[in-house]
């Protein structure tokens, strides 16, 4: 079938230059997978959508994606079906993608040898992965939030004099801006992705510097 171009699933800004709000598109992947402190191999798969209710009689699911800019299950042959949860937690298989199409904020699946509405229901609330290698290039100076999970934060008036925050768990987006979700000895802390606050992110690295947490209440 005809697929349209990948859309963005980048999100924001790399580099030592202070990141910029606006290049964020939206909650990207999920970034409560893995340990942390680099960014995902290649070979890494990386959550884009959870799987919902059926659709018609003949297989096809719900997907609806944590990046609702992202338009890449659009561009997959194979996704890696993963469940979160339940009886079934834990388990994981690769699968191709016979069909795909998007609809409204979701997208309208069918992957190869799920033929029945059963077995449809059987992958609700599975979470559908892309390798990392799978991702749209970057343009100069973009990470990919996905990218950014583990990254250790401190907050100094100079890199040489760092103090610790804790890491990134996740990136996440509401109407007015941008946030880096952060967990440390000081609880879960919400940094806007703005100049004021963050200094530089080095996604090579595994660092986040930021200018300041004052006013930032941990909750």
């Amino acid at each position: 079938m005809k697929r349209t171009k990948a859309g963005s699933e980048r999100s924001e800004r790399e580099g030592r230059q202070p990141p910029r709000s606006d290049g964020a598109r939206g909650r990207s992947e999920d970034l409560s997978q893995g340990s942390g402190g680099a960014a995902p191999s290649e070979k890494e798969w990386v959550p884009l959508a959870v799987v919902g209710r059926p659709h018609g009689v003949r297989g096809e699911v719900r997907a609806h994606p944590f990046n609702k800019d992202s338009e890449l299950l659009l561009e997959l042959d194979l996704v890696l079906v993963r469940f979160v949860d339940g009886e079934r937690k834990g388990e994981e298989h690769e699968v191709s993608i016979d069909d795909v199409r998007p609809t409204n904020d979701a997208f309208l699946v069918k992957l190869h040898a799920v033929d029945t509405r059963d077995a449809a229901e059987e992958i609700r609330g599975a979470q559908l992965c892309a390798r990392r290698g799978d991702f749209p290039p970057l343009e100069e100076g973009e990470f990919y939030a996905c990218d950014l999970e583990g990254a250790k934060v401190s907050v100094s008036d100079s890199a040489e004099d760092a103090k610790e925050v804790g890491v990134v768990r996740a990136l996440a987006s509401y109407p007015s801006v941008d946030i880096l979700v952060i967990e440390g000895p000081r609880g879960r802390l919400e940094v806007p992705l703005v100049e004021a606050y963050v200094d530089s992110v080095d996604v090579s690295a595994g660092r986040v510097v930021l200018r300041t947490i004052d006013g930032i209440e941990p909750s």
